[in-house]
């Protein structure tokens, strides 16, 4: 009985035992039918073997400025591909001698390329950069023993070229692409090249245009004999298209040169349209700087620089506006009834209230609404918040900064704008939450007095002042602020070409443009008062740790203005040091198209005028 029990098992165990074998012949069947006649693997080898696709990179779109001045264009260079399976054997030490590389920098650069985290995609099979941008000699000297350096070929491109030195922060760069570019978007190769800051990086996709192929027949060596069925399945690239900015490169050109040895920035925008005419950042650098095989090692220094010129302060640079800011408050107590356009406050100089002092300086006293404008006064725009934020109407202090706020957020204020750049700031606007938190809900007009006038915790940008200035100038709109004028075959968004309102109604506008023209026939600024333009502008001393900022903001004509412009000098003293004047050349300049004699000679002082900031970045 047991022995046959045991013939029985071992009778079992011999199926058990061949069906696992035919299980596993079976697996081995189907994964060879799957790789070689389903997978596309064997087959992409096979024509990586048999086929080279040349990629066809298109021209990048040229950038001209308003009027038609070409500000960036392409130049030919050439990359070195490879193909890591055809070149060994390549005799390495004369390659470098040819290349003028070290072979140890040969080393890490084949290292990198067949790093899969550094260079996503990687096959042994695709060319891969190996060098990019040679100079025309460069590629003439490689070009001549190429036949000697098998699986290197050369990639005829482009690269950027600037007309100009300026407009840096605006225009951008183009550069290689990491790893989390071509992750994003599978357009991108390793090597390719992606617009990194400003006008080049916003609108990438316009500028780069549609790469085209190039398919050849190679023999079994790898010999190129010729283009696969003449061209049959080839595509040509796509082009960029090309944009026109809205800025006028001479006006940038001069505000460039205006804030030589300052640190600040100077934006002018066309009221009507919301086109900037100049964006001003300093301190600046050329944007030649940035292209070819120096890019990095200029990007570092750049970086490393404590005075930071890669950062757009334009749009970046968030900062107390000062008095500025006071026509913000006049317009707000004006619609909210808070005030009338005769009222008056006293001015002991300056605002004196249950023990709280907040200095000004002299001029008559009591003052009316414009006549504050003109003057400066700080007094006016403390009682006008204290009235405001205490005013039985709103119910709680908290309602009334809500409605505070609000005004300021309509008006451009604590939020970004929108504008066509990249890495706009938002500045900052506080609310009522804000105060509870800080104050622990113990707060009223007094406490937070210094923001009408532009002190304590508001902040804004350049960009913003620039467009409260465009608003007043418009009576009461604003359309945001671009730099692109126009895209080659492509309408803009129309974010860029709707207007948009604020709460506060247009004759209130017309009490503080009166109130602007007065500060610049016979008030803070009178260096801005141009013969035959009619001026508007307000200055702007804004407190902080060290010496003031000069701020200045303004537009002209008064009537159909054609132009409005925010000056802001880190450190600079008094809005009319240097806010008053820059801002009163850059006006001229447009509007009359030069300088004249005099304002040239002012041009040239204020030029060679420096600001001593140490060492060390404020």
């Amino acid at each position: 009985m047991e022995k046959e029990k045991k013939k029985y098992a071992l009778g079992k165990r011999k199926y058990v035992l061949s069906g696992i074998a035919c299980l596993i012949v079976f697996t081995y069947i189907l994964r060879l039918f799957t790789l070689q006649l389903l997978s596309e693997d064997y087959k992409a080898d096979a024509d990586n073997n048999a086929f080279l696709k040349r990629i066809l990179f298109p021209a990048r779109g040229a950038i001209t400025d308003r009027n038609g001045k070409l500000l960036v264009y392409n130049q030919p260079a050439y990359d070195i591909m490879v193909v890591m399976k055809e070149q060994e054997g390549v005799d390495t030490l004369d390659l470098c001698k040819t290349l003028n590389i070290t072979p140890e920098w040969y080393k890490r650069r084949m290292s990198e390329i067949r790093d899969p985290w550094r260079n996503p995609g990687y096959s042994r099979y695709t060319q891969q950069l190996f060098m990019s941008q040679l100079s025309a000699e460069e590629f003439s000297t490689f070009s001549e023993k190429l036949f000697s350096y098998p699986g290197f070929y050369v990639q005829k491109r482009s690269v950027r070229q600037y007309s100009y030195p300026y407009a840096a922060h605006v225009l951008g760069d183009v550069g290689e692409v990491g790893p989390k570019d071509i992750e994003k978007d599978d357009y991108y190769n390793s090597g390719d090249y992606i617009g990194k800051l400003g006008i080049e990086r916003q609108y990438e996709q316009q500028l780069r245009g549609e790469k085209g192929v190039e398919i050849l027949l190679r023999d079994s060596r790898g010999r190129i004999k010729g283009r696969y069925q003449n061209g049959k399945f080839d595509e040509a690239p796509i082009p960029g298209k090309n944009l026109t900015l809205s800025l006028d490169v001479e006006l940038q050109a001069l505000g460039e040169r205006l804030m030589t040895g300052k640190k600040g920035g100077i934006v002018a925008i066309e009221p009507s349209t919301g086109e900037i005419l100049c964006m001003v950042s300093s301190p600046t650098y050329d944007p030649r700087m940035m292209v070819g095989r120096q890019r990095g090692e200029n990007n570092r220094k750049l970086s490393q620089n404590v005075h930071k010129p890669l950062l757009n302060r334009a749009i970046m640079g968030q900062y107390p506006p000062g008095s500025t800011f006071k026509t913000t408050q006049a317009l707000t107590f004006l619609q909210e009834g808070i005030v009338t356009p005769t009222t008056q406050f006293p001015c002991a100089l300056g605002f004196k209230h249950k023990g709280l002092r907040v200095g000004c300086h002299a001029h008559s006293s009591p003052i009316a609404l414009a006549p504050s404008l003109a003057t400066s006064c700080n007094s006016y725009y403390c009682w006008g918040l204290y009235r405001m934020i205490g005013a039985d109407k709103y119910g709680s202090s908290q309602a009334a900064l809500t409605c505070w706020k609000d005004h300021m957020v309509a008006m451009g204020f604590g939020y970004r704008l929108g504008i066509d750049l990249p890495g706009e700031a938002r500045g900052f606007i506080p609310n009522s939450a804000f105060y509870d938190k800080w104050y622990g809900g113990r707060w009223n007009g007094l406490t937070i007095i210094s923001i009408s006038i532009g002190q304590g915790e508001v902040t804004a940008t350049p960009l913003q002042i620039a467009n409260l200035s465009a608003t007043i100038a418009n009576r009461g709109y604003f359309i945001t602020p671009h730099v692109v004028k126009e895209v080659e075959d492509e309408p803009l968004d129309t974010l860029y070409s709707n207007k948009r309102y604020t709460k506060v109604r247009k004759e209130h506008y017309e009490t503080v443009v009166q109130g602007m023209r007065a500060a610049v026939t016979g008030g803070t600024c009178r260096a801005a008062n141009l013969p035959g333009l009619d001026v508007c502008g307000k200055t702007g001393t804004a407190q902080n740790r060290g010496k003031d900022h000069s701020a200045f903001m303004g537009f002209a004509p008064m009537d159909n203005p054609k132009i409005a412009v925010s000056v802001y000098v880190e450190n600079g003293g008094w809005g009319a040091t240097y806010g008053v004047p820059i801002g009163a050349l850059i006006i001229e300049k447009y509007l009359n198209g030069k300088l004249s004699p005099q304002s040239e000679v002012k041009a040239n002082d204020i030029q060679m005028r420096r600001i001593d900031y140490g060492i060390h970045e404020r």
